[in-house]
């Protein structure tokens, strides 16, 4: 079964961290059109990767009961994961590359530089955490350290498939937080271990708890719920964006909280006759396409805005409603892109990784949409 919550939770988050780009755009097109704009601090915007990281530990916890101790369960997950995040993941990858190679005065010196370094690019495409020349731990395509995140916690998440969800999360939770102490006692390790263990990787545990959670009848009642969505909101919008040993404390709990109201629920948000409301099934749709959101948005704002300054349209739209324009470009895109291309991609992946598998209607359809989350760090195209 869809928790249709959560999925609705997914495009909140997603639409967060676009907004968060599109203002970092959107100041690019003031500056040179003599605009003024200032951005919004009205919510989190940053803080959707946080909320994506405590869903991805949720959802693939609570969506992998049928594998928990099945012979050959390690190896369907992670087939079905890499058939998940991978195809879709090298295509813009590869496109951002032909654009760092055709026109590298768009890109940053370092990402350039960086791009034409065949290790590196081969690391990018591989999920391996590598420094940049200017010493950030980013792949080619920069957004993509969330996936390289998303690949350590599947890798971890598989090795205690095979005993039990119970035990699975234990040692999940336990080597995460080992980890993350390890990081905290010995600040100066080396790459790529102080990528896997920095503290933001402790937002994965926190879904995980929450999916065990569920998956043990957890149920709290829509008081309660409200009550933890009203204090995760509060919480995020009280704390500026801390700093990456604060993550998991400032950001994590705070979307944890967020995660409990959308997950831990008897019901999925359902009017009187048990179908969910409308703006509830739009929203969950945009989650469904939320990965496609995640790889595609900088390629469109960067476009979009570039299309509106050649155009003359800036002094009619005005900074905001650039922004809107862009945004809303964006969300239609991702849309395309999910039905079109990454729905299509995903499935030839995971029957060439995965051939034996025949599906029952709607088997695993929520590990399948679990996808990754989106980066809170504004990226050059």
């Amino acid at each position: 079964m869809k928790l249709v919550l959560v999925q609705a939770l997914r495009a909140v988050a997603a639409l967060l961290v676009v907004m968060h780009h599109a203002q970092f755009e959107t100041a690019a097109l003031a500056n040179r059109t003599d605009l003024g704009f200032r951005p919004s601090t009205l919510l989190p915007w940053p803080a959707g990767v946080d909320v994506f990281f405590v869903i991805s530990g949720f959802i693939i916890v609570y969506a992998s009961g049928s594998l928990y101790g099945r012979p050959g369960g390690r190896r369907r997950f992670l087939a079905h994961r890499v058939a998940r995040l991978v195809p879709l993941y090298w295509l813009v990858s590869a496109a951002y590359l032909a654009i760092a190679l055709a026109v590298p005065g768009m890109l940053t010196g370092d990402v350039a530089a960086a791009g034409l370094d065949p290790v590196y690019v081969a690391a990018s495409f591989l999920f391996w955490p590598m420094l940049r020349s200017d010493g950030t731990a980013l792949p080619l395509y920069g957004l993509g350290w969330t996936l390289n995140c998303e690949m350590f916690f599947y890798a971890l998440f598989a090795i205690g498939l095979g005993w039990g969800r119970r035990a699975a999360v234990v040692w999940l939770v336990a080597t995460l937080g080992i980890l993350a102490l390890a990081r905290a006692a010995f600040p100066d390790m080396p790459m790529p271990l102080a990528f896997w263990a920095s503290p933001v990787i402790l937002e994965f545990a926190f879904g995980a708890a929450l999916g065990l959670a569920r998956a043990e009848g957890v149920r709290i009642g829509w008081p309660v719920r409200s009550l933890l969505l009203a204090v995760g909101i509060g919480l995020l919008m009280l704390v500026p964006e801390p700093s990456p040993a604060l993550h998991p404390i400032l950001y994590g709990i705070p979307s944890a909280l967020l995660v409990a109201a959308a997950a831990l629920g008897r019901d999925t948000a359902a009017r009187g006759d048990g179908a969910p409301s409308l703006p509830v099934r739009a929203a969950a749709a945009l989650g469904d396409a939320s990965y496609a959101l995640y790889l595609v948005h900088p390629f469109v704002l960067r476009a979009t805005r570039e299309a509106i300054l050649r155009a003359g349209l800036a002094q009619h739209l005005g900074a905001w409603g650039s922004l809107v324009f862009m945004v809303g470009l964006a969300v239609v895109v991702s849309l395309v892109v999910y039905r079109v291309v990454e729905r299509p991609l995903t499935r030839r992946a995971r029957r060439l990784l995965d051939p034996g598998h025949h599906e029952r209607p709607g088997d695993e359809k929520t590990l399948e949409e679990a996808g990754p989350h989106v980066s809170a760090e504004p990226k050059r195209i």
